[in-house]
């Protein structure tokens, strides 16, 4: 089959190659994939992988070939999967456990750039426990994770304040649901109970002090690839805490249940400008430019 190969010393990282046709398990499904999202990190990280690999987590695509164990959709169905590895490539085998069926008129290219911070953004919510009338704070909301955080988080009953430094995203994410929006964390004028951070570096630092008694940060991501420094003493007082994050796995019961938000108008996906895989070394020059997309949608043609 073709695929999307790891090619160190390609210009993307990545090379339009031929790899070995998957044997599904008899708890797995065989899926002809259509579109899959990538984003410049994704890239980076694929030029780490041994060379021959086949990158990537998300993708969409239809079942070809059910699980023998008769678990998981029949043949036909359009399937959203989120699995370690082998995403860009024409099939791939997928455990039924991890993946759901796309909802009727709901576009896949859409659909792909929901799963893996989606997922990230419920689960990160979920673990910030009952949030009825509780402040809660996104920062990098114009990101990803942060654009389904916000609508997670007011869905959960939060008060949801928004930190995004793109005024360009601002609008946006009152449409979302939250609360107020902020450029920078200075002009949080009290406390709140939890964070959802994908940021890291000084704003982590910054999210803490933000920290009512009992308070949490779910540390989701470093977007900004900086370190986190603690003036002395900044963690001497009241119990908070920062908590590592690990989406983990068994991911399809909350993709079904992302979808079913979807399907109900309750939860607003994210696009992204749109190519086929045959153009990777353009797709990179476009993730890595100045104006760059915040992701692309790829196709498999």
């Amino acid at each position: 089959m073709q695929a999307l190969l790891a090619s160190p010393h390609a210009p993307a990282g990545v090379s339009l190659g031929d790899a070995p046709d998957p044997q599904p398990k008899p708890d797995e499904v065989l899926v002809e994939v259509e579109l899959f999202p990538v984003v410049a990190r994704a890239l980076d990280h694929a030029a780490t992988l041994p060379a021959g690999s086949v990158p990537g987590f998300d993708a969409v695509g239809t079942v070809v070939r059910p699980a023998a164990d008769g678990s998981g959709p029949e043949a036909g169905a359009r399937v959203a999967t989120l699995h370690i590895g082998a995403a860009w490539a024409r099939l791939r085998a997928v455990p039924t456990g991890e993946l759901a069926v796309v909802p009727e008129g709901v576009d896949p290219g859409q659909a792909s750039a929901l799963l893996t911070p989606g997922v990230s953004a419920l689960r990160a919510i979920r673990r910030l426990g009952a949030l009825t009338g509780r402040r809660v704070l996104v920062t990098g909301a114009g990101g990803a994770v942060g654009h389904f955080a916000v609508q997670l988080g007011r869905l959960a009953g939060a008060d949801v304040i928004a930190s995004a430094r793109d005024l360009r995203d601002h609008e946006r994410l009152r449409g979302l649901g939250a609360t107020e929006v902020v450029t920078t964390l200075s002009e949080v004028s009290s406390p709140v109970h939890g964070v959802i951070d994908s940021v890291g570096g000084p704003l982590l630092a910054e999210a803490f002090d933000l920290l009512a008694e009992g308070g949490v940060i779910q540390q989701v991501g470093a977007s900004s690839g900086e370190p986190t420094t603690f003036a002395p003493y900044q963690l001497v007082g009241p119990r908070r805490a920062i908590e590592s994050f690990f989406a983990g796995d068994r991911f399809g019961l909350d993709l079904a249940y992302l979808f079913d938000l979807v399907a109900d108008g309750r939860l607003t996906l994210l696009d992204g400008e749109r190519a086929g895989w045959d153009a990777i070394e353009s797709i990179a020059r476009r993730l890595r430019a100045v104006d760059a997309p915040r992701r692309m949608i790829v196709s498999v043609r």
